[in-house]
């Protein structure tokens, strides 16, 4: 469903020192640097399949994203979407993908989110009967009923979101590209874009490549995970492939009994809890030193989170 093959892009940035004689200089010769920001990187999609594609800031996420819509053209390299070539913007090739920006939006702003639906139907001269029915679906899902008619201003950001959602929909694509989709949204909200996403994709088989910086995000909805920097891709596996690369080992927590377990390592965790990260051929000798000073402790062993997985990845990337 999606290829790349060697996909490059460069970009030719203007350098200018400090001072008013340098910009003056620069007005009559100015000087280039060349960043790559993608810099070579292949990996194919399948059909259907939900694929997290993270890296840090200034990986080269989002210019993917770009060049797989064909808002960017490649340096060089080839990519293909649903067997269309993005950068020709074909009429087919726009009906089956979307991109959804967390930081963008399309919604008219002193309208209703229903006049952008309607707009939208005309821009992909979708028949009204199905038209409909896709509307009534994705309200349904992402539980808007009370809120599509009012207009866009009066809207949380939550609401805008999911509404940014069923516009970015109404067509049906085939592949979803999801740039950040609950960035800023409360943590209701983000559940409900989440069972929606997982939702859309099972019901209908879309495509999705999601990047996000929210390990929730990459828990709940992906099986697979694409990790790239500065331009190149550093690992392509399952989540649990990329737990056991970058994992530390094995995470014990305890409820309670910081004040005794403090020597051995371990410090406050989440409700009431405390937790040390330990090689797996360490967890057996912690164990039964925890068991030593408390023999009714709650225990638990268990994977370390994702963002602490995602965080060890990054820093052995740079």
């Amino acid at each position: 469903m999606i290829e790349l093959s060697e996909l490059v892009k460069i970009y030719r940035v203007p350098v200018k020192s400090p001072g008013l004689w340098a910009s003056v200089r620069s007005v009559f010769s100015r000087e280039y640097t060349e960043v790559r920001a993608v810099d070579g990187i292949s990996f194919t999609v399948e059909p259907g399949e939900r694929v997290g594609f993270l890296g840090p800031n200034g990986a080269g996420k989002t210019t993917t994203l770009k060049m797989l819509t064909g808002l960017l053209h490649p340096t060089s390299g080839s990519c293909s979407v649903a067997g269309h070539r993005p950068r020709e913007r074909a009429p087919e090739f726009l009906r089956d993908v979307t991109l959804v920006m967390g930081q963008k939006q399309q919604l008219l702003w002193d309208l209703p989110p229903t006049e952008t639906f309607l707009l939208n139907r005309a821009l992909f001269d979708l028949d009204r009967r199905e038209w409909q029915d896709t509307v009534d679906e994705l309200v349904e899902l992402l539980d808007l009923a009370e809120v599509v008619n009012r207009p866009a201003r009066n809207l949380s950001l939550g609401q805008r979101m999911r509404c940014e959602l069923v516009a970015a929909l109404l067509h049906r694509p085939r592949v979803l590209f999801l740039d950040e989709p609950t960035i800023g949204l409360d943590v209701k909200v983000q559940q409900q874009v989440r069972r929606f996403v997982r939702t859309y994709n099972e019901r209908h088989g879309a495509t999705v490549l999601l990047t996000s910086h929210d390990m929730d995000d990459v828990a709940a909805l992906v099986d697979r995970i694409i990790l790239i920097d500065k331009g190149r891709v550093r690992f392509d596996g399952g989540l649990r492939d990329f737990s056991e690369r970058y994992g530390a080992g094995r995470r014990i927590t305890v409820r309670g009994g910081l004040s005794v377990l403090g020597p051995l390592g371990f410090t406050a965790a989440e409700a009431g809890t405390c937790s040390a990260t330990v090689p797996a051929d360490e967890v057996n000798p912690l164990l039964q030193a925890v068991l030593a000073r408390l023999p009714s402790a709650d225990v638990s062993v268990n994977d370390p989170p994702l963002e602490d997985v995602l965080a060890r990845a990054f820093g052995e990337q740079t």
